[in-house]
């Protein structure tokens, strides 16, 4: 499985087996974390085998089950583009974790923000967290708008790179599935904006690495 294969794998699971994440893809998604910090300056940490993130009212209420492993994404509230930076290096972890076989969930709100067990410091953000593991299933795909919902320009306009990087978009989870985000064509380059919208920041984020992974074209 590529990056390509994997994004249009991956869906969202809150049911995982109660199975420890193995020694090899901790070690594995912990090189990849810091990987990620180092381009980013983020603070993401891998947390293993915490049953009490996700045993709060709202988690149960959105159904998690065996869910005790998770990555929280950290920054420093200094860094103004964070809950994008975070959205994009998550949403790169998350495509490792499929190609390794781990299942994921992005998780904002249905969580114990004060029950989480990452290491945070005083001038630091916990953005939000990404549940991992082996899923029960492989999830399912979510229901999309079409894609002139996304961009104004005909799809037999768009030259080939630019729509499969749309629809490669159009696969990116988004918070309650809003896909609230607008891309277009400018001067040659992608220009990719967010509504005003819960989360739209961190879905910026998500939406501009899988386009970027699909077309081979950086975004702006």
């Amino acid at each position: 499985m590529d990056l390509k294969e994997a994004i249009r794998l991956r869906h969202s699971v809150r049911q995982y087996k109660d199975e420890p994440i193995s020694e090899e893809h901790v070690s594995r998604l912990n090189e990849i974390i810091k990987q990620c910090n180092t381009e980013s300056g983020l603070n993401m940490q891998l947390i293993c085998n915490d049953p009490e993130c996700f045993d709060v009212f709202l988690a149960h209420y959105g159904k998690f089950e065996n869910a005790v492993n998770y990555i929280a994404l950290i920054a420093k509230k200094s860094i103004d583009n964070r809950e994008e930076l975070a959205g994009y290096y998550g949403q790169r972890i998350v495509l490792e974790a499929q190609m390794m076989g781990l299942n994921t969930c992005w998780v904002a709100g249905t969580y114990g923000k004060k029950k989480c067990k990452a290491d945070i410091a005083d001038d630091e953000q916990l953005i939000c967290v990404i549940a991992i593991g082996y899923g029960k299933d492989q999830g399912k795909p979510h229901l999309s708008k079409s894609i002139d919902k996304f961009c104004d320009m005909p799809v037999d306009k768009m030259p080939d790179w630019f729509r499969e990087g749309v629809e490669a978009a159009m696969l990116a989870p988004t918070a309650i599935n809003q896909q609230k985000f607008k891309i277009s064509l400018v001067n040659d380059e992608a220009v990719i904006e967010a509504k005003r919208v819960p989360m739209a920041k961190i879905d910026l984020g998500i939406v501009r690495y899988n386009f970027e992974v699909y077309s081979s074209h950086k975004t702006r």
